[in-house]
């Protein structure tokens, strides 16, 4: 039995859907990068208790702010572009056997309206669990106001430098938002991200009776870096598609490409059960280079420099992922 877990946003689906929904508000396209900036921050600096990919955490006042409902959320996954390939890539998986799962800081309602159309099974699936309705009505008048002005100082930190925006938003998330019921909005919500995912994975694996060395994992970005590093670490197949700095050092193998498909030789090697086959495959791929767009494969295990693996990533994954690329 073959075993493939995907990252939602990225590998499946080029949108990134907190980003979409921020984007349904004025100024709501600069406040979330900003945030992004300051999750990816927070995740750098080790702060505890902080999860790469709590940005979905912190926006959630925002969005019931202006009235987001879990019913706009799912109307986007029904509606969501995937990455090219992804419906054939998975498809070909489920005729050869293979079990698919995926484990998303996404929304659940974003989700599983994606992970359907794909054919992936719901009880394959981990997700923020989000009941965005619920906190709407818990949010309260006098809240508006901090929102409001937090929305447009937010907005102003854009182009602040690190600390100015660590400072900042320290003070509106630890101090000024806990005093108000949006701040113990946040404290419900504890998004599928970091070490979240590892654990996700481990639940999968022991109820398929497979350890995490028999597993595939396909991530890009920084909610994923620990559970390609945890999969890589024991022998698994760690992929890294279109992935950025915070992933590449942690993988197994890379690949860069406007098509999830292009996986395919590489997963076809995995299917003998060795890995040595799988890195047989890449460097071949890896010495012929790749096709444009297409087929860039890089064995990555114990490498010590990334950085040309790196240039080729950043490129296709600005074109695959147009403007949700440069979030971590």
């Amino acid at each position: 039995m073959n075993l493939i877990c995907f990252d939602l946003e990225g590998p499946l689906s080029p949108l990134d859907n907190a980003y979409e929904l921020m984007k349904i508000f004025p100024h709501g396209d600069v406040i979330f990068p900003t945030i992004s900036r300051y999750d990816d921050l927070l995740t750098l600096e080790g702060r505890e208790d902080y999860e790469p990919g709590d940005t979905l955490a912190l926006i959630v006042p925002f969005l019931a702010y202006h009235g987001v409902s879990e019913e706009i959320i799912a109307g986007m996954g029904k509606e969501a572009k995937l990455t090219p390939g992804a419906a054939e890539l998975i498809a070909w998986l489920h005729s050869r056997k293979w079990r698919t799962f995926c484990i998303s800081t996404s929304y659940k309602q974003y989700a599983m309206a994606i992970t359907e159309r794909l054919g992936i099974a719901r009880d394959n699936v981990a997700c923020t669990y989000f009941p965005l309705d619920t906190i709407r009505q818990e949010l309260k008048k006098t809240d508006f106001a901090l929102l409001e002005q937090a929305e447009k100082e937010i907005a102003n930190l854009a182009s602040a430098d690190d600390n100015r925006l660590m400072e900042r938003l320290d003070h509106f998330y630890l101090e000024e938002l806990p005093q108000t019921s949006a701040g113990k909005i946040i404290r419900t919500i504890k998004p599928t991200g970091g070490q979240r995912k590892v654990e996700a994975l481990q639940r999968f694996a022991a109820e398929t009776g497979k350890p995490l060395s028999a597993w595939a994992v396909v991530g890009d970005s920084i909610t994923d870096f620990k559970m390609l590093r945890a999969v890589n670490h024991v022998g698994g197949l760690a992929i890294a598609f279109n992935a950025n700095e915070y992933v590449l050092s942690y993988a197994t193998m890379g690949l860069a490409s406007t098509r999830l498909d292009d996986l395919w030789p590489a997963l076809q090697a995995l299917e003998t059960g060795r890995l040595e086959a799988v890195e047989e495959a890449v460097k071949e791929k890896e010495e012929k280079g790749g096709r444009g767009n297409r087929e860039n494969f890089h064995w990555l295990k114990n490498s010590k420099d990334i950085s040309r693996p790196l240039q080729i990533h950043r490129i296709i994954r600005q074109l695959v992922r147009k403007d949700a690329a440069h979030l971590g």
